[in-house]
């Protein structure tokens, strides 16, 4: 599946999308979270040196979502605590993070470098609640479903 120049009106359809009720646990959906987060961030690196660097709107999209993404990032450490004790959850994070940036170390799979920063710069400016995780399941297709489990 290949994304178009219509990234930006895709995103900007989540919106819409972000008031529907998800159907994922809540940890889950943190996780989708941090996914999202890792992978802008992973992906401003590998694009900085190009024509479509956006370093500045990851920072931007940062800034505007932390409360979310710190409260995502908190949820998903209390999922792995009560699984694996607090020790047992950080080494469960660490590998969570690690296996997620490595995932797109090598790239987005459909997404390049102009969809990316057109993608975090319509993120960063969408506020409405939900929007996180709608984008998740829209940048990140399947590999927003992923498992705790997996983890550890």
């Amino acid at each position: 599946m290949r994304f178009s120049t219509g990234v930006a009106a895709g995103l900007a359809a989540l919106s819409l999308l972000a008031s529907v009720p998800a159907q994922a646990s809540v940890g889950s959906d943190a996780e989708k979270v941090r996914r999202l987060d890792i992978m802008l961030m992973v992906s401003a690196l590998r694009c900085r040196t190009t024509a479509d660097g956006f370093q500045q709107d990851y920072d931007n999209f940062s800034t505007a979502h932390l409360k979310e993404l710190n409260d995502a990032a908190a949820t998903l450490k209390q999922s792995l605590n009560a699984r694996y004790g607090n020790s047992g959850a950080n080494r469960a994070l660490d590998k969570i993070s690690t296996s997620m940036a490595n995932t797109y170390g090598q790239g987005h799979p459909w997404l390049n470098c102009a969809e990316l920063k057109q993608a975090t710069q319509s993120l960063a400016q969408n506020r409405a609640p939900g929007a996180l995780l709608a984008a998740a399941d829209t940048l990140l297709g399947d590999s927003a479903r992923v498992s705790l489990t997996a983890a550890y």
